[in-house]
């Protein structure tokens, strides 16, 4: 595959700098990245895509969680286990990315967006506050599933990942929506190292491209986990719906056929 044109990394650069910056405040930076990266890179497959998508958020999702870690101080006994399911289950869904059609995914994440978009916005109560619903073993339990599913989902294509774990903390396990957006960053890093310990021996990372996304997607992961930590959890809460909203948008119209 040819290189792109300096006009289009740059372009890309930008996106993959908006995506650091959702991905760090509500995560699903993917949804932003991936379609720039198939619009920008016609000739590349579908896997270099995916992979190179993973060394950009790979970068940005490693400067977020050591923000929101120095910061926020999220508990260990729920974020290691949680964050090493996520490893495995996105080592495991990279080794079936080769058989998956992206055409598959759309309508799928297209109503578990929906779906969590009206549970958040008519539950206007939730993530306000950590009150956490299980304890001991169950909440390491829950924790462990969470990781290990969204983890298999990120693996094998991504879009929408962050936000997964954003809403499953907060509307499963009950953490705040801050709480719960560090604990997502820890794990979305872990997923992505997960896939790219499959990705990398493949050879199928387009490495020029992937670090100069890296670099701008660090710069947008640390610019927004930032703005989570100083406005709080009802900022996030509504940057999680408006995102969520926009995402529902740009593939609900896909799919009918409006771009």
């Amino acid at each position: 595959m040819s290189d792109p044109s300096l006009t289009v990394l740059l372009l890309l650069g930008l996106a993959a700098l908006t995506a650091g910056y959702v991905d760090a405040v509500v995560g699903g930076g993917g949804l932003v990245q991936l379609p720039a990266l198939l619009l920008g890179l016609p000739d590349a497959t579908p896997v270099q895509i995916l992979a190179t998508n993973k060394l950009a958020s790979f970068c940005g999702t490693t400067v977020s969680s050591a923000t929101y870690y120095r910061r926020i101080k999220p508990d260990p006994r729920t974020f290691l286990p949680l964050m090493l399911l996520a490893f495995l289950g996105s080592a495991a869904g990279a080794g079936i990315a080769f058989l998956i059609p992206r055409s598959a995914f759309d309508p799928i994440v297209l109503v578990v967006l929906v779906a969590v978009g009206a549970y958040v916005l008519l539950k206007p109560d939730i993530g306000g506050t950590t009150v956490l619903r299980f304890a001991g073993r169950r909440h390491t339990a829950a924790a462990m599933a969470t990781g290990f599913v969204i983890g298999f989902y990120d693996g094998a294509l991504g879009p929408g990942t962050g936000s997964f774990f954003v809403f499953t903390l907060v509307g499963l396990l009950g953490y705040s929506f801050l709480q719960g957006s560090a604990k997502a960053r820890l794990a979305n890093w872990a997923t992505n190292l997960g896939a790219l310990v499959i990705f990398v021996p493949q050879g199928v990372v387009l490495w020029k491209v992937g670090l100069v996304l890296g670099v701008a997607n660090l710069v947008g992961g640390y610019l927004g986990a930032r703005t989570a930590v100083a406005r709080g959890a009802g900022f996030v809460r509504v940057f999680f719906i408006v995102v969520v909203t926009g995402f529902v948008v740009r593939i609900g119209g896909g799919l009918v056929g409006l771009w």
